[in-house]
């Protein structure tokens, strides 16, 4: 039973009907006129999915699709000609409305036709009915004369239009863009991106031009950034996505790399403008984002801030009358310094580059004046000194923090070395110091930054004062209460004279009642320290003195030199300079300024002198002041002395820099050649400078002269076979 009705199913199919081609085809080439006409009520689709499939199945494939082909090129072409008559905006709006009846008639043939579908177009690799509508409306309507040129005119003028601002209809512009995706990505770049990419520079070089010379560089760039983004937002509305990246290209050649240098170098407005303005940080991240999209973008933006901040540096450094006061040069470095780092911050998205090139421009200028080692320690000094009073106890450590920056930059750290150790030992001597802490804190960054053979006789020195406060408890603590009746309070600081920076000075006469107080310490402290030695630095004490003016009765807070000149007053009225010195023994230069300081200082001039001046000469002489009168009763004298260096005080801590250096390049040299045993010279020079370089740069020239002196000391010598190198003498 199987069996017959497999044969029975087998004739049924393999019946054919009888084909007449002419009068299927007409029967579809009728429904296909319906379909265009939008006549569709009356169609069987059954009967016309049979004839067609009649015509495919008795091989009239090739006349079923070439009619279909041709039925669909007349419908076009009469759609083409009746868009030429329709004016205006409506044109736009016709032309999707056809291309929309279009695609639903090529559905509802592509859906008679699906047997020709699946088997004549399959294996004659012809385009399917979908693509043969796209190719029809391609070639026959958007391709035509009548069409091709309105199209892509009217779409670009209304992208003109919107780019001045009027508001179009951006539906109908997302689907003509869509209509010619459809049809190839080739047909939307060649009918509309190209243009729209031509038309759309000739309109930025235009209007960049007006810009440029009506605004200035920070208005300019937000118009420029303004146009790219609405170019930006114009692609996610209604045109391809692709198109973004090329529109924008576009823009920012027309509008902000065509004028990169004028823009760069505006005046009054340009980047060195905005950098001088703390108010531009917005316009300088605008420039930047804005720059960053071609190439070298970045570089120039560099290159001008670069030149600008070495220029202003070199003008801060040498500007003799900033140089006046150290502590406010400083400063003004660091505000420099911090408005800038503020710009790599908020403008220029932390870029490395840039952070490298201010670090660079501040290495340069800063080295050009020998004097900022001397500068840095002097702030430091008085940060040290008065912090308390204007800074809080976190922000000292800001503050120790930004001068390492500075300190960091410096070529010779071992003359900063050599002024901070003075300024400490100042500090400490005259209890200067605000807060322990504060200095402890200081070293330990030094120590961080230079490792701890710069930093061990500092802490020495600290390490001296906390002893010489136990040294004097027992001193105190072995006198008796009979030693100690109407014996001055003595406090006495011992220094190790390695580490503190002491220059020999000539004991000065003290008055008899503190020689008799010193030689008991003296007695005490060598009778419990077997083996040292100790010296007086009278130059570097200080003494709080009662003095009675009239009725008044007043504590003197002056120095060591001060109280033995004050001294002499208990015995005589009058006193001449020179007499002065010869009791006293103290220099002469140092005298002039302890005199000065207690004669000529309004509010503080204890003593008179004839004749009155300023300047204190060979010839004057000295009288006691008891109409002396102060609101405080404890009054602090100084004494006359600059913050900074005289001439010749400078040339002596260059030489004394000087041979420290030559020991430490002797060190190092000696330390390579030990290392190494054959050297050449070039190699020795690089080295030494690696070894060196965290303290200062040794001079090519030092380093060629202290090998020759080695030699003469027979540490080392020259190759016998290859003069051009050094051998290690063990």
């Amino acid at each position: 039973m199987s069996g017959g009705k497999k044969r029975n199913f087998g004739q049924a199919f393999n019946h054919r009907v009888p084909v007449d081609p002419e009068k299927t085809w007409k029967i579809l080439e009728d429904a296909i006129d319906e379909i265009y006409n939008q006549n569709v009520s009356s169609l069987s689709y059954a009967d016309l999915h049979r004839n067609a499939y009649n015509m495919v199945l008795h091989n009239f494939g090739d006349k079923l699709y070439s009619g279909v082909a041709s039925s669909i090129t007349s419908h076009l072409k009469e759609i083409a000609d009746s868009m030429e008559i329709v004016q205006g905006p409506m044109f736009l709006e016709k032309l999707i409305y056809k291309w929309t009846e279009h695609n639903k008639a090529v559905q509802l043939i592509r859906d008679i036709l699906m047997y020709m579908e699946r088997t004549y177009v399959k294996y004659t690799h012809k385009p399917s009915v979908h693509e043969l509508g796209l190719n029809l409306w391609r070639d026959n309507v958007i391709y035509s004369e009548k069409i091709q040129t309105r199209l892509r005119d009217k779409f670009l003028e209304l992208v003109h239009r919107e780019r001045g601002g009027d508001v179009i209809n951006r539906g109908l512009m997302r689907s003509l863009t869509k209509m010619l995706m459809d049809l190839c990505p080739s047909v939307y770049q060649e009918n509309f991106e190209k243009p729209f990419l031509v038309e759309s520079a000739d309109f930025y070089r235009v209007e960049s031009q007006q810009f440029i010379e009506h605004f200035d560089c920070g208005e300019y760039l937000k118009k420029a950034e303004k146009r790219l983004n609405e170019e930006i937002e114009r692609v996610s509305n209604y045109l391809d996505v692709k198109t973004e990246a090329k529109i924008a290209i576009v823009v920012e050649k027309e509008m902000i790399e065509s004028h990169v240098k004028r823009l760069v170098h505006m005046e009054n407005s340009g980047l060195v403008s905005m950098i001088m303005d703390d108010d531009k940080h917005e316009d300088l991240s605008r420039m930047y984002t804005l720059f960053g999209k071609f190439p070298n973008g970045h570089t120039i933006i560099r290159d001008v801030m670069t030149s600008h901040i070495r220029e202003t540096g070199k003008d801060l450094v040498t500007d003799q009358e900033r140089l006046k006061d150290p502590v406010t040069f400083v400063q003004d470095l660091l505000n420099k310094k911090d408005r800038l780092d503020k710009i790599i911050s908020l403008a220029f998205n932390n870029d490395k580059a840039f952070q490298s090139a201010i670090n660079s421009s501040f290495k340069y200028f800063i080295n050009l004046n020998p004097r900022l080692p001397e500068f840095i320690s002097l702030f430091v000094d008085d940060k040290i000194r008065n912090g308390l009073k204007t800074d809080k106890e976190g922000d000292i450590e800001t503050v120790f923090d930004k001068v390492m920056i500075l300190f960091g930059y410096l070529e010779e750290k071992d003359i900063f070395e050599k002024y901070y150790k003075q300024h400490l030992a100042r500090r400490l001597l005259l209890g200067k110091t605000f807060s322990e802490d504060a200095d402890r804190s200081f070293i330990v960054k030094l120590k961080t930054e230079c490792g701890h053979q710069f930093t061990s006789k500092l802490e020495g020195m600290l390490t001296d004062i906390k002893t010489s406060q136990h040294t004097m408890q027992r001193f105190y603590a072995s006198m008796s209460g009979a030693q100690l009746t109407d014996c001055p309070t003595l406090s006495v600081q011992i220094l190790t004279s390695g580490c503190w920076p002491i220059q020999s000075s000539p004991t000065c006469n003290l008055p008899l009642e503190i020689l008799n107080v010193c030689d008991k310490f003296k007695k005490f402290y060598l009778g419990t320290h077997m083996g040292r030695k100790l010296t007086w630095q009278t130059h570097m004490g200080t003494a709080v003195l009662g003095a009675t003016f009239g009725n008044v009765q007043k504590e003197l807070i002056v120095s060591t030199y001060q109280m033995c000149i004050l001294y002499l007053f208990n015995y005589v009225n009058r006193l001449s300079f020179k007499e002065i010195e010869y009791v006293t023994k103290i220099p002469s230069s140092d005298l002039k300024r302890c005199l000065q300081s207690l004669a000529c200082v309004m509010g503080k001039n204890v003593l008179r002198k004839d004749p009155m001046s300023k300047d204190i000469g060979d010839d004057d002489s000295f009288y006691f002041n008891d109409k002396f009168t102060s609101k405080m009763y404890r009054v602090k004298i100084g004494t006359a002395v600059s913050e900074k260096e005289s001439e010749q005080e400078k040339q002596e801590t260059r030489l004394r820099v000087e041979e420290d250096r030559r020991h430490q390049i002797d060190s190092a040299i000696v330390r390579v050649m030990k290392s190494r045993r054959v050297l050449d010279y070039n190699g020795i020079v690089t080295e030494v400078t690696n070894l060196l370089q965290s303290r200062f740069l040794p001079n090519p020239i030092v380093i060629k002269k202290r090998i020759e002196s080695l030699i003469e000391r027979e540490f080392l010598e020259r190759d016998k076979t290859d003069m051009r190198f050094y051998r290690y003498l063990a």
